[in-house]
């Protein structure tokens, strides 16, 4: 027993450093926060609690119900591009091809560099006047007049997804890619000595090996174009109008724009429990992703 005990303090002396660290950096905030979305704090030294009148005035709120629907929408899109072209990315990457060495080098540059750098450069690109993207619509003929991408809402919310995906692919290629190089080799030559093709080796060793990577890179990629706020803060400050006004640009609008405090950090409540949800009902489709486990 006093064995144990030791081992058990030793432990616990062990964690302290990143208990304390938890607490400091994560609970006590959070805290905080829960306290502040009952107020009705705002740049004056004094506030009152005002109970639930900021999450009904949330959830009564026809605009907060647009802007939730629309990251909701903004969200898929940018997901699934990311899992699609991440994942057949890394099958190329992962093939017996010339020139692989510099194939993965190059699908390095939209991660690391710095992000405000990369959403600049699509900004330019969108530009209507010097713009590449309208400038080659115009010399092929697809359109007559320049095309200002980021002054239509439409055009602009595809926009601000696709820079997006742009910053986010390469982190699933490599999640992907590292998945794949880490399958036996010997389970492919197994099967293809039994004349299976490329793609039933693919539907049935490569994806069901892979589920687990899959699962990971769609959690982290799900909580992070829920929080997405450089792209829209450098593009287009969620205009024109509210067409690109996402949850967490909503959030710092009323926040720290409009000063609201209380209603913001009940913006940040919500969404804290809409990831905390998501991952929760990802996490238990796991039997569904991970094909192996069938």
């Amino acid at each position: 027993m006093t064995s144990n005990r030791s081992a058990a303090l030793f432990a616990l002396v062990l964690l302290a450093p990143a208990l304390i660290y938890i607490l400091v950096i994560v609970a006590y905030p959070l805290f905080d926060t829960v306290v502040l979305s009952f107020t009705n704090a705002a740049l004056r030294p004094t506030y009152d609690f005002v109970g639930w009148a900021n999450y009904e005035r949330i959830f009564g709120a026809g605009n907060f119900t647009e802007v939730i629907l629309r990251t909701f929408i903004w969200t898929f899109f940018s997901v699934a591009t990311k899992m699609i072209i991440g994942t057949l990315g890394a099958t190329l990457l992962n093939a017996a091809i010339p020139g692989q060495a510099v194939f993965r080098i190059l699908t390095m540059p939209p991660w690391i560099v710095p992000m405000a750098i990369g959403i600049f450069m699509w900004g330019w690109m969108y530009n209507g006047q010097f713009g590449m993207i309208s400038g080659m619509l115009q010399n092929f003929g697809v359109i007559s007049k320049p095309w200002p991408i980021l002054a239509y809402g439409d055009s602009a919310f595809w926009a601000t997804i696709v820079t997006d995906v742009w910053i986010g692919v390469p982190m699933v290629t490599i999640y992907m890619l590292a998945a794949m190089q880490s399958i036996p080799k010997d389970l492919y030559e197994a099967a293809w000595t039994d004349g299976a093709g490329r793609f039933y080796r693919f539907r049935r060793i490569t994806l069901p090996l892979i589920s687990p990577t899959i699962l990971l890179a769609m959690i982290v990629t799900v909580g992070g174009s829920l929080q997405v706020f450089a792209q829209i803060m450098v593009l287009t400050q969620g205009g024109p109008g509210m067409s690109t006004t996402v949850l967490v640009y909503y959030l710092y609008q009323q926040a720290f724009q409009f000063h609201r405090f209380g209603y913001g950090a009940t913006i940040s409540i919500v969404l804290f429990a809409i990831i905390v949800a998501l991952t929760f009902a990802q996490w238990q489709m796991r039997r569904r992703i991970v094909f192996y486990e069938r």
